[in-house]
């Protein structure tokens, strides 16, 4: 009877073996669209190198702690009269070296890697291109995304459209709370915070449609705050960009007091027309944000 019992128990802990292997891996579905899905572009290629280069080390560090943990239990176990029992044993070269050593080579070459990677992948370091960067002012509210082109003179909600293959330069403030803005196959992660300005530069290899959201929890709507990022020829980029101005809308100061008020937009929108400085002023934080408003309406007919 017991051991019918303990062959049942078998495929339970292979499944729980098998669970804890898989574990490390539970938190990379962010990943799975990004570096695991195909990167698109010179800095997301270099980002899914130093993410596979990562990896293998770590795996190195990992495999023989789960490896040798079950063996030196099952050695020296109750049953095993030949494991060796040394109650005086106090101190070993072999040992500490192998407790010592590794993990500095580990550290060592972790800190070259990073080091290295962290200067070539600095948000703030232009693509080096002969084409002329595209501008792109970009302004993060609840729940959606502000795309500025001041250079066309036109401005987009939650659809970001640029020429493959030329360089992207953001600037990013926040019209609201701290957000985080993620492109999984284009770029790294930058923080977006009201009254200052970060930057990212990426380029993208080829036309496609790629996925961007917002990482930093910032209420209800957080499921929502997402955008779409089309990458097209310069040609097409041109006509689309010509199609834009051709809309009557105007992305003014009164357009985006009523744009940052809390609310979801269920499809992307198009301003034909840009004011200047609107950036500028929102970075100045000259005009009030319309969620403040919003909050004090609330409060007021409360």
């Amino acid at each position: 009877m017991m051991l019918r019992g303990a062959r049942q128990a078998r495929p339970g802990l292979a499944r729980i073996v098998l669970t804890l292997c898989l574990l490390p891996l539970s938190g990379c579905g962010a990943l799975s669209g990004g570096f695991l899905g195909g990167a698109a572009g010179r800095i997301a290629n270099l980002e899914h190198h130093e993410f596979l280069i990562v990896s293998v080390i770590l795996v190195l560090v990992w495999l023989p702690v789960f490896i040798l943990v079950p063996l030196i239990a099952w050695h020296y176990r109750i049953s095993n009269e030949r494991a060796a029992y040394r109650p005086q044993w106090g101190f070993s070269w072999i040992l500490e070296g192998l407790i010592w050593i590794p993990p500095t080579l580990v550290v060592v070459a972790l800190s070259v890697l990073l080091v290295r990677y962290t200067t070539r992948l600095d948000p703030y370091k232009p693509v080096a291109s002969t084409v002329p960067a595209l501008q792109v002012q970009v302004v993060a509210l609840d729940w959606k995304w502000l795309f500025l082109y001041p250079a066309q003179h036109i401005a987009t909600v939650n659809q970001l459209v640029v020429p493959a293959g030329t360089p992207v330069e953001f600037q990013l403030t926040s019209g609201t709370v701290m957000q985080s803005l993620l492109m999984p196959r284009l770029a790294g992660q930058i923080f977006a915070m009201a009254g200052m300005r970060t930057r990212l530069n990426f380029e993208i290899d080829k036309p496609g449609s790629y996925f961007g959201e917002n990482t930093q929890y910032n209420g209800d709507g957080f499921h929502a705050d997402k955008f779409t990022i089309q990458a097209m020829t310069a040609p097409d980029f041109s006509s689309w960009v010509a199609q834009a101005q051709t809309s009557g809308t105007s992305m003014d100061a009164a357009a985006y007091q009523n744009l940052s008020r809390q609310s979801l937009v269920d499809h992307p929108l198009v301003f034909g027309q840009l004011a200047p400085d609107l950036f500028k002023d929102i970075l100045a934080q000259k005009i009030q944000p319309g969620y403040l408003a919003q909050h004090h309406e609330a409060g007021a007919h409360g």
